[in-house]
């Protein structure tokens, strides 16, 4: 009798931790996606393994993936499936934003989320009737955010199909697809009309372009002359020493687990906005004092990632998550200590600003 109720107590606790780790620790920071709702994207559960396998190999050596005409053009495939696989983990962990922002002292890391958001808008001096394009929109983040603040109408483009469904029923439920809409697309060609928006912006996502002139070409194409344009680069700082093999690694390392095709350079960025065409109103590295550390938010603690990876295990052991899950969750917390590296030794920034705008004279 006694070891009965030993057993049938310890079969309680162990539902109770399951329960814990799971429904509860294992909920989204932003509510909307849980530990048990993780998919990977459109890929088919038995593909996963494989999908995440062939990323990896193109990956393997960043600097190599853009060299020829031929795997450039692979690159929007990858990305694509980047997405796929981390999407939901990114939903989960971090919230419905893809991007870093400067901690603010005394705000949560979702108040500091949206200030960095509502910059953009008040830089393109958004406003009601405005139609804006959100290059690389993601989920939708902000695109809501920036459609609440300034009253504007906002158009989101993503490479990836999941995240257009996602980025729809957060629309939906935040009350805003009235405003906001999202297609599906390649932002090196675009599907919309020359002159088409009144302001654009890019926040952490033309780092996946090969080629910076060809998606900031589309981008002057379909903004109408006098339209403003912000963009978040991620870079490598004046700090980057290529002959310093930490330098190296770290930078390898955000390049690899971010499906990025060679971090540019801090002073490429306005050049090449000038070769397009665009002026150059403003620059600004967003990550510099007095602004307070990105990357806080990334030094996960042990027990933090300990539970984490033991909710990811659990539920690919239940058959719940399919099987490349936790190999997908590990390489995001190897590239997180990259990040932090990158952020910590000052060689990487997240948040150079360029604020650009298409001549009123442009035809």
């Amino acid at each position: 009798m006694e070891a009965a109720t030993v057993a049938w107590t310890a079969a309680g606790v162990g539902m109770a931790l399951v329960y814990w780790f799971v429904w509860v620790m294992g909920a989204a920071e932003v509510k909307g996606k849980r530990a048990v709702d993780l998919k990977m994207g459109s890929i088919t559960h038995d593909k996963v393994k494989d999908k995440y396998t062939q990323y990896w190999s193109f990956f393997r050596r960043p600097k190599e993936t853009a060299t020829t005409e031929a795997s450039a053009e692979k690159v929007p495939a990858f990305v694509d499936t980047f997405y796929n696989l981390v999407t939901d983990i990114y939903e989960w962990g971090w919230g419905q934003s893809f991007h870093f922002s400067p901690s603010l002292p005394g705000r949560s890391h979702r108040e500091a989320t949206r200030v960095h958001e509502e910059r953009v808008a008040d830089l393109l001096q958004a406003k009601p009737g405005h139609r804006l394009l959100d290059v690389g929109c993601g989920v939708g983040g902000p695109m809501r955010a920036i459609a609440a603040h300034s009253g504007s109408n906002v158009v989101g483009i993503t490479i990836n199909e999941y995240q257009v469904n996602r980025a729809r029923a957060h629309n939906r439920k935040a009350g805003l697809d009235s405003r906001c809409e999202v297609v599906c697309g390649n932002f090196l060609s675009m599907p919309f009309a020359d002159a088409s928006f009144d302001g654009a912006y890019s926040i952490e996502a033309t780092c996946h372009a090969p080629r910076l002139q060809d998606v900031y070409g589309e981008v002057f194409r379909v903004l109408k002359p006098g339209g403003l344009y912000v963009s978040y680069e991620w870079v490598t700082t004046s700090l980057y020493r290529a002959d310093n093999a930490e330098h190296v690694e770290a930078i390898h390392g955000i390049e690899r687990g971010d499906a990025l095709p060679g971090l540019r350079r801090q002073d490429e960025i306005a050049s090449i906005a000038k070769e397009v065409g665009f002026e150059v109103l403003k620059e600004l590295d967003l990550a510099l004092p007095p602004a307070l550390p990105w990357w806080t938010r990334l030094k996960m603690g042990r027990i933090a990632y300990w539970r984490n990876s033991l909710v990811v295990r659990v539920l690919t052991m239940l058959r719940i998550a399919p099987k490349g899950v936790a190999e997908v969750h590990e390489m995001l917390y190897e590239t997180a200590q990259h990040l932090t590296r990158g952020g910590e030794t000052g060689i990487f920034t997240p948040m150079h600003m360029v604020l650009l705008r298409k001549p009123a004279e442009s035809k």
